[in-house]
């Protein structure tokens, strides 16, 4: 499935000044005229780039389009070819402005995106850095702090066939813990229940004083936010690993 275009940048800068404008922009432009089904992304890159071209808009709008023209597959030989074709009518000086401004777009030498980075853009929140309590952790997992007020949020991010240690939230009253998968698939499971898999929009409630464990399926990146439940002498208790054979069943 080609992935869809989203866009934020007018409800970032114009959402309070012009919200009729933001939501033409983010909702009508980029939300369903790019994602319409009869062309695909990188056709509507190249409609776009040659659309700025010929009404003379060579600046940082420019520049954006072509670096999304590039990063949909769009190759050095092929912009060299589309611009060559619109300056045949749109006019020479326009050829000369947008070939500087390809020219060191497609020369970049960018370093090939890690696993992490290329995980990090198909999801909305940060991965964050690596986890402090990676030590209950099989793998390498990461933190980034949603909401540190009210209410604390965290997104928690497994690499591929990390998994965290068996645990339990305690708590007198109230207590336990809310978990929302915003990204890739995994897995939780209470103890001496059956492993309910998690996939984007899943959300599993955890009373307190259940032991339980949760992590990423053995071939995916796996995020989810944690959400801390308020309770009575809550504390957490980190306990025995999985055990491998037991996650090695699953799918």
């Amino acid at each position: 499935m080609e992935e869809k275009i989203t866009q934020t940048a007018g409800r970032q800068q114009l959402g309070g000044f012009a919200p009729l404008f933001a939501h033409l922009n983010d909702d009508v432009l980029f939300g369903e005229v790019w994602n319409g089904p009869a062309l695909s992304v990188k056709a509507r890159c190249v409609i776009t780039v040659v659309s700025l071209m010929a009404s003379g808009i060579t600046d940082a709008s420019l520049a954006y389009h072509l670096q999304n023209a590039k990063a949909h597959g769009v190759t050095r030989e092929e912009i060299a070819a589309v611009i060559t074709h619109a300056t045949m009518y749109v006019g020479w000086p326009k050829g000369w402005a947008v070939f500087r401004l390809a020219k060191d777009i497609w020369n970049e030498e960018a370093p090939a995106a890690t696993e992490k980075e290329k995980y990090q853009a198909s999801i909305f929140f940060p991965v964050g850095e690596p986890n402090p309590y990676g030590r209950y952790f099989s793998g390498k997992s990461y933190l980034a702090p949603v909401s540190t007020e009210q209410v604390p949020v965290y997104n928690v991010t497994f690499e591929p066939g990390c998994i965290n240690n068996w645990h339990v939230h305690h708590a007198t009253s109230g207590g336990g813990q809310i978990l929302i998968c915003v990204g890739g698939r995994g897995y939780y499971q209470a103890w001496g229940g059956s492993a309910v898999e998690m996939k984007p929009g899943s959300v599993v409630n955890i009373p307190a004083n259940v032991k339980h464990w949760h992590g990423a399926a053995p071939d995916s990146w796996f995020s989810h936010l944690a959400v801390e439940v308020s309770g009575e002498d809550a504390s957490n208790e980190w306990l025995e690993a999985v055990s491998p054979e037991d996650y090695g069943k699953l799918a």
